[in-house]
């Protein structure tokens, strides 16, 4: 996958929304995305942290683009619908890019304000409802010859989980972070397959794309250790140190999908040895990750516990 010699590519008059920007990855996209002059919405779930990520982000902007904070909180589906009227009412209904990147991982059984399990009502339910609320937006924004984007990021992980619909929040199972994270993020590749079908069948102006980033030295997994991680987690800090590539580099496969020359459906990530790191490019779901009939189930069953109609339908 070869991109061009400018990349990314001028953003200017470009909106983009970016979850979870506080820190890691979030945070240095949208860096990038500003600089190259875009309009950078970025999500963030505490207003004091928000505020130092923008001004962050603004600091190395020049004369480019622009950022600016919206308040979401993924594992609040009230906040959500607040965050997407917010960035609908923001933007005049024109949103080009959508990156949910946004993530928890691992640390004890815990739930979202609205009783679901942590990782999959955040990774997953959250993201699906955001993309679905914000989707006139991103219509209206696309053209045939320039569609709109959704990013949804997945992870390496996605190969560890199994999806028991009739147990989505471990309720009956005994819980174990390690596959409930994995879980979620196979609920994100199946998420993105599902909404890419429905997007070609309605021929809709919108890309569905998935990205990773592989092992990169992000929050994500000391936060999950902050929220009480348990011993796999602990056993990970030091070969995440010791072969995680920097966020710099973690980011290219989302920048990739962002902004590059991609299909709709693909998924991209590092293309080393085990999609650990490398240059980004088009990498491979699991058997499970491929599965249609298990997506559409999937998509009713997260429209059933959002209480958010799917768009496209």
């Amino acid at each position: 996958m070869t991109q061009p010699h400018e990349f990314p590519p001028d953003l200017t008059g470009r909106t983009v929304v970016v979850t979870g920007t506080t820190s890691g990855l979030g945070l240095a996209l949208s860096g990038v995305l500003a600089r190259a002059g875009a309009r950078v919405l970025m999500t963030v779930r505490d207003a004091e942290r928000g505020a130092a990520a923008v001004d962050e982000v603004r600091a190395g902007i020049e004369d480019r683009g622009s950022a600016e904070a919206v308040l979401l909180d993924l594992a609040d589906l009230a906040s959500v619908r607040r965050a997407a009227e917010d960035i609908r009412e923001r933007t005049d209904d024109r949103v080009d890019v959508l990156v949910n990147n946004a993530a928890v991982s691992l640390g004890p059984k815990n739930r979202t304000r609205d009783g679901f399990e942590l990782q999959f009502g955040t990774n997953h339910l959250g993201p699906a409802a955001l993309t679905w609320l914000l989707m006139p937006a991103l219509r209206s924004a696309g053209s045939a010859q320039s569609p709109s984007r959704v990013v949804t990021t997945s992870s390496i992980g996605h190969r560890t989980g199994g999806l028991d619909l009739t147990d989505l929040h471990w309720d009956r199972r005994r819980y174990s972070p390690t596959l409930a994270y994995g879980a979620s993020k196979l609920a994100n590749l199946l998420f993105a397959a599902e909404l890419d079908r429905r997007l070609r069948r309605n021929s809709e102006p919108v890309l569905s794309v998935a990205a990773h980033p592989g092992l990169t030295s992000s929050e994500l997994l000391n936060n999950g250790l902050a929220r009480g991680g348990g011993r796999l987690a602990r056993l990970l800090v030091l070969p995440d140190r010791l072969i995680s590539q920097p966020v710099a580099s973690g980011i290219a496969p989302q920048l990739l999908a962002a902004t590059g020359a991609v299909r709709g459906g693909d998924y991209l990530g590092p293309t080393g040895p085990f999609e650990v790191r490398g240059p980004a490019g088009r990498v491979r779901r699991s058997r499970t990750a491929r599965d249609s009939v298990l997506a559409a189930e999937l998509w009713a069953a997260t429209a059933t516990g959002t209480g958010v109609t799917p768009d496209p339908s």
